[in-house]
C-alpha cells in the first residue's frame, strides 16, 4: 500500500507562494496604518488653524499686518502655528495666512494651510 501525501517539492513551492502572500499582506496593513496615522494628524492640525482663525474673528479687533507665531496643545499633542496677516486691495480687509507645524517639524513644510479674511470692525 502507497501512502498519499506532499512531496517536500510540493510543500516547499507552498511555503514560498505563502510567504510571499503574507509579505504582501503585512506591507498593505503598514501602510494603512500609517497612512491613518498621516490623515489623522492632518485634521487635527486643520482643525487647529481654524480655531486659530475663530480666534482673530471673536477678538473683534483689527489685526496689524504682521506676523505671529505659538503653540498650542490640541488631542494630547503640542503644535506650532505661524499667522501671517497682510494688508488686501480693500483697506477694510485683512487676510490671514495660517500654517500649522507639529512641534517636531516646526520648520518643515506645514502639515496645514488655512487662508482666511477679516474685516474692520464696524
Amino acid at each position: 500500500m502507497r501512502s498519499r501525501g506532499f512531496t517536500l517539492l510540493e510543500v516547499l513551492v507552498a511555503m514560498a507562494i505563502l510567504t510571499i502572500t503574507l509579505g504582501t499582506i503585512i506591507k498593505t496593513v503598514g501602510s494603512y496604518a500609517q497612512n491613518a496615522t498621516y490623515l489623522k494628524q492632518k485634521t487635527i492640525a486643520q482643525w487647529v488653524a481654524e480655531n486659530k482663525a475663530a480666534e482673530y474673528y471673536l477678538e473683534n479687533k483689527f489685526p496689524l499686518p504682521g506676523q505671529q507665531e505659538g503653540t498650542i496643545e490640541m488631542a494630547q499633542q503640542q503644535w506650532s502655528w505661524k499667522v501671517k496677516i497682510t494688508n488686501t486691495s480693500d483697506k477694510n480687509l485683512r487676510r490671514l495666512d495660517i500654517d500649522v507645524f507639529t512641534e517636531s517639524a516646526k520648520e518643515d513644510s506645514p502639515l496645514s494651510s488655512l487662508i482666511s479674511f477679516i474685516g474692520k470692525p464696524l
